[in-house]
């Protein structure tokens, strides 16, 4: 999976340095010398991270525009200068590095960066799966479902009838190439009169966490 980034910057040695790190790390590079042409591109295109050079002029006006936009972005801000550079809670910055670059900070730094775009993606991405599910509450008779899609916080289903609105319910499922069934506590979040509902998962084993993490990991990279 190829990310985007955006390097605001005239110093041209530095950001070959970056080019050639952020190749590295399988994502794209785009590169703005003046700081509204940056904006304009963001404003029209998908961007994941952005690095700002804090010694280019309008930089400081750049980074106040971002932070005082109607819509503020979410993507990871990393901002690189001299050590007079604005500090990182004046300029909205997640992560930071000084010039010259030192390949082993940017590194470490970039990586942290896409680290995050990553999990933030893993964590809402929801996968279209079909196989059965098993609805099981104390005391009641289980209920057959089919499994619409799965996140890491829960799952759509549908179902023949709809689902009684109980507290607390338990869920058992099986993924493609997993070892064993996932169950899960888990909740009803909503329901609609086609059968389709929304199941919240509120407890899940560490284990089988990590073996849905991973199955949803791995289904994110094939597309």
């Amino acid at each position: 999976m190829t990310l985007s980034s955006m390097v605001v910057s005239r110093d041209w040695q530095e950001v070959s340095v970056l080019e050639c790190i952020l190749g590295g790390l399988h994502m794209d590079v785009s590169v703005e010398n003046e700081p509204q042409r940056a904006m304009a591109r963001l404003n029209k295109s998908k961007i994941d991270a952005l690095i700002v050079d804090c010694d280019l002029n309008g930089s400081s006006q750049f980074l106040r525009e971002l932070q005082n936009a109607e819509n503020p972005r979410t993507l990871p801000l990393v901002i690189m200068g001299g050590p007079r550079c604005q500090n990182l809670e004046d300029s909205g910055a997640l992560f930071a590095f000084e010039k010259p670059i030192s390949v082993e900070q940017a590194v470490r730094t970039l990586s942290a960066a896409r680290s995050m775009i990553l999990d933030g993606r893993l964590r809402y991405h929801r996968a279209g799966l079909e196989v059965p599910v098993s609805l099981s509450c104390k005391g009641q008779k289980p209920v057959d479902a089919f499994l619409i899609n799965v996140s890491q916080g829960g799952m759509q289903i549908h179902t023949k009838n709809p689902v009684e609105p109980v507290k607390s319910l338990q869920v058992s499922f099986d993924l493609p190439g997993a070892r064993s069934s996932l169950k899960a506590k888990a909740e009803i979040a909503w329901q609609d009169r086609r059968g389709n509902t929304g199941i919240r998962f509120v407890k899940l084993a560490p284990q089988q966490q990590r073996t849905l993490q991973l199955w949803l990991a791995q289904q994110y990279f094939a597309n």
